[in-house]
């Protein structure tokens, strides 16, 4: 059997599978970690640090482990964890610590203890004299587990520290410079573009990056992928056309506008067009005098139609907050592009807030690229493994669970309509909670979980909700989802980062419990991706606990709706129930996840093909900005384009150095304008792109043709600019004031997210729209 094993591995190997690192090598080196354990543990713990220390001076500069290192790094690592958190690593751990050591993503199941093998592993490389950055999805992950990871890193001799919003520069400085920093993923790329703005070297908070781990890897590398981080500075009051706002609340489905399937395109019908030319005062929306009410009445229309209260969004404190999809949670930080924000404000009667020039941004993926050596851990890596491969060149590890799995995954039980279906949700967790058993049940979205929870209240069905209003509260929550007769309704359990633990917290009737079945999970929906089935279901049956899950589906779900609406003739369902049992049902389920899983990953490649040439030219530019900030370049050129005056203001100033940092602050203001135009300038051109497949021009080749003729101006125009800017100062005895001759940067800025709406594929976008304007020409 063991033969047939290995052969089996490397047959996986050979042919690419998803997870088809093989494990042998770090197998066959456990024993040797074992075998040092016995003289580890006599060492006391000053000269087990010193033991580390020893290492980290063998490791210097090593570009890779050998074996050996693995085995003495694991074994330092498994003893500072039985020392400082009374833990000992199990096999699994040291595994999947070996895994990301040697730069893979490695999926161990939840409630395997992640979080220790990333923090040895940290250490490890720590160890060998890199910077580790373990990046998470949220900042209170990132401030426990630094915490709580603390004490084994000091006894490693590593020193550790974390990022979190309300830090100041100098805090952040000096947790960068640390052996290892915890930091959300956000968070890292806020500083990094804060970094991109600095005029003075000691303002810079980061390093040069070198190795990430990231925690729920899938989430972060594939749902996150493209999402752009933003750096802004103020302009002015971000203003909505109240009066279209006003106009488009009137408007109705299937009269004055229609919508595609998929939910993504929303546009005015004839009548539609009529109605809001007439509101705003006889206009013409498609002629010339027209044309810049249209954009805002196609936003506002995109706000109406397309974007649903307590599903995309809350309205909370007097604010629009947008809801993470993928993990259930209020955005924070998460905006729309500004005009489709304001509409949306509009839209709820809810102060506008400020419109922001948007001077830098980075995707994550862009982010996460920049660093030489990235690792992972999550529990659903499988199911990505060839984006994974795609776009970061990273293979799975597979990780065996330390206790074997024994949660029944039950099937699914399919209805005719949503309605019906509650009913039956309803039904199921009445007759599980009669039985003691605690149940956690995953529903899409916030408007879902309110609903169900009312209709469980009505029904004496006492319940927790946990969703993106009451996120603060969801580490408290989730502790004790597994207390006996608990009842826990929640949003996307993805990255919420805490065990579920049968008999709560105290786990005082963890046994019985276990003995009355353990934790039933119910779905209230199937989701657009398997991971987020696997990650709900994950949540039962922890470390070999016995558990169940179940989903229940619907015909008429969005997921169906939205991917596969075409259901084949036929299928009946029971009278009295709506149940159904015909299994072209679940292939129609099972399709329909498949359409949108694929959808996804083709907004994630054509996003990606848009903005691999901003991230290149980003790169370049960089390189000058940073020679600009280390080096008296400014100052040798505008001496040479300007020899009088230079000399004039050198004399004034009487300081080579303040002349210098003169110099250096005015060719970084124009170098930094110019890059903030070019990003606007490419958004435009990515918007418009799409028509151009109309002439049968490949969209992608004409964003190149556009894009890098205009980047080649940026650094000679920023000289000219420059030396321009001191031609024309005024010198004064006080030197030269940079505001009063137009070098005058945003006096706020911040940084968010963007909810970017998803693309489509350039064909798709063409054809909708293409279909569209037919519409309207038949109407």
């Amino acid at each position: 059997m063991a033969l047939i094993s290995r052969v089996g591995k490397r047959l996986r190997r050979i042919i690419q599978r998803p997870g088809s690192v093989e494990l042998t090598r770090y197998e066959a080196l456990l024993p040797a970690v074992e075998k040092l354990e016995p003289e580890l543990e006599k060492l006391s713990d000053s000269e087990l640090t010193e033991r580390a220390g020893k290492l980290r001076e063998r490791l210097d500069g090593a570009t890779a482990f050998t074996d050996d290192q693995l085995v003495e790094v694991c074994a330092l690592g498994r003893e500072a964890a039985r020392r400082a958190l009374d833990e000992r690593a199990f096999d699994v751990q040291v595994l999947g610590t070996m895994g990301l050591l040697s730069g893979h993503v490695v999926q161990m199941e939840t409630g395997e203890g992640k979080t220790l093998a990333g923090a040895l592993a940290a250490a490890g490389h720590a160890l060998r004299g890199k910077r580790v950055h373990v990046v998470t999805v949220n900042d209170y992950l990132a401030r426990r587990d630094a915490e709580w990871m603390g004490p084994v890193y000091d006894l490693l001799g590593v020193s550790v520290g974390w990022v979190e919003p309300a830090h100041s520069r100098e805090q952040r400085k000096e947790a960068y410079g640390k052996d290892v920093t915890y930091g959300a993923v956000a968070e890292i790329g806020f500083d990094v573009l804060r970094d991109r703005l600095v005029t003075e070297v000691d303002d810079l908070v980061q390093g040069a990056p070198e190795i990430a781990i990231v925690d729920e890897a899938d989430s972060v590398l594939v749902d996150e992928a493209r999402v752009p981080l933003v750096m802004a500075g103020s302009i002015d009051h971000n203003d909505a056309d109240e009066e279209v706002a006003t106009v488009v609340r009137r408007l109705r489905l299937g009269l004055h506008y229609e919508t595609d399937s998929d939910g993504r395109n929303a546009w005015l019908t004839s009548a539609g067009s009529s109605v809001v030319e007439k509101s705003l005062g006889g206009i013409d929306l498609y002629g010339d005098s027209g044309s810049d009410r249209l954009a805002a009445v196609n936003v506002a229309l995109h706000a109406h139609a397309l974007l649903t209260r307590d599903v995309d969004y809350l309205v909370r404190d007097g604010k629009v907050q947008l809801i993470n999809a993928a993990r259930g949670r209020v955005a924070e930080l998460q905006r729309w592009p500004d005009g489709l924000q304001a509409a949306v404000e509009a839209k709820e009667q809810v102060a506008a807030t400020d419109r922001g020039e948007i001077l830098d941004s980075i995707t994550v993926q862009a982010l996460l690229a920049r660093y030489p050596e990235v690792a992972g851990m999550t529990g659903t890596a499988v199911a990505v493994a060839e984006q994974l491969r795609e776009f970061y060149r990273l293979e799975v590890a597979v990780i065996p669970p330390n206790t074997p799995n024994v949660r029944e995954d039950q099937p699914d039980r399919i209805f005719g309509s949503p309605s019906q279906k509650l009913r039956a949700i309803e039904e199921e967790i009445r007759k599980v909670h009669e039985t003691g058993r605690p149940i956690l049940v995953g529903t899409q979205d916030v408007a879902e979980s309110e609903e169900l929870a009312d209709k469980l209240a009505k029904a004496d069905l006492p319940c927790v909700v946990l969703n993106a209003r009451n996120d603060a509260e969801e580490a408290a929550i989730i502790a004790e989802a597994g207390k006996k007769g608990a009842v826990t309704v929640s949003t996307q359990m993805a990255g919420r980062g805490t065990d579920i633990r049968l008999g709560g917290t105290e786990g005082a009737s963890r046994e019985e419990v276990a003995e009355l079945g353990g934790l039933h999970v119910i779905g209230t929906a199937r989701y657009p991706s398997s991971r987020l089935d696997g990650q709900l279901r994950g949540r039962s049956g922890r470390q070999g606990d016995p558990g169940s899950a179940i989903f229940f589906a619907s015909l008429n779900d969005d997921l169906v709706l939205s991917n596969a609406p075409d259901i084949p003739e036929g299928i009946d369902s029971d009278s009295e129930t709506g149940e159904v049992t015909d299994p072209a049902a679940h292939r129609q389920i099972n399709h329909a996840q498949r359409v949108a899983e694929g959808v996804d990953l083709e907004i994630h490649r054509n996003t990606w093909r848009y903005t691999r040439l901003i991230e290149r030219q980003r790169a370049e530019l960089l390189e000058h900005r940073d020679k600009v900030l280390r080096t008296g370049l400014a100052a040798e050129g505008l001496e040479k384009a300007h020899p009088e005056k230079f000399a004039e203001l050198k004399e004034k100033l009487d300081d080579e150095a303040r002349l210098e940092q003169l110099a250096r602050e005015v060719l970084l203001f124009h170098v930094d304008q110019l890059w903030s135009d070019h990003l606007a300038y490419l958004t435009d051109v990515r918007e418009s792109i799409h028509l151009r497949a109309l002439a049968r021009e490949t969209p992608l080749d004409e964003f190149h043709r556009a894009a890098i003729p205009e980047f080649h101006k940026i650094i000679p125009e920023a000289a000219t600019r420059a030396a321009k800017t001191l031609e024309e100062a005024e010198i004064t005895d006080d030197g030269l004031d940079l505001a009063d001759n137009g070098v005058r940067r945003a006096n706020t800025t911040w940084t968010y997210l963007v909810h970017d709406n998803p693309f489509d594929s350039d064909f798709e976008q063409t054809i909708k729209r293409v279909r569209s304007m037919m519409k309207m020409k038949k109407a």
